[in-house]
């Protein structure tokens, strides 16, 4: 079994920061990559961040020299620095993982969602 959980959302004002965390705990063989997305209200969820256990990242434009993804892959886990938010940056957000469990299958998980508002 494999759980995601995510912290670190909250409320802040335009141009303050955030930093989310995801751990990744259960019958893990090997994670390929973990991500963060969001979903803000009537839109669908995308991709905001991700990274591969060799280190390559990919960001969403919106985000790019504002936000970095960072992996500690003793712990299994995700961090998203998030500085320079802006009112748009507003939704939920999902911390994502792609990996391979001790039984050798791979499988996609996902976390509960941690709700980022951003207003003054």
């Amino acid at each position: 079994q494999v759980q995601l959980v995510e912290s670190g959302g909250g409320s802040v004002q335009p141009g303050g920061s955030l930093r989310l965390s995801c751990a990744a705990s259960g019958s893990i063989f090997s994670i390929n990559a973990m991500g963060w997305y969001r979903q803000a209200l009537g839109k669908q969820r995308e991709l905001v961040a991700r990274i591969t256990g060799g280190g390559s990242t990919n960001y969403a434009d919106s985000v790019k020299g504002r936000f970095t993804i960072s992996r500690d892959n003793a712990k299994n886990t995700v961090s998203l620095q998030m500085n320079s938010l802006k009112p748009e940056d507003t939704a939920v957000y999902y911390c994502n993982a792609d990996l391979r469990s001790t039984l050798f299958r791979e499988s996609t998980y996902w976390g509960q969602g941690t709700q980022v508002i951003v207003s003054s």
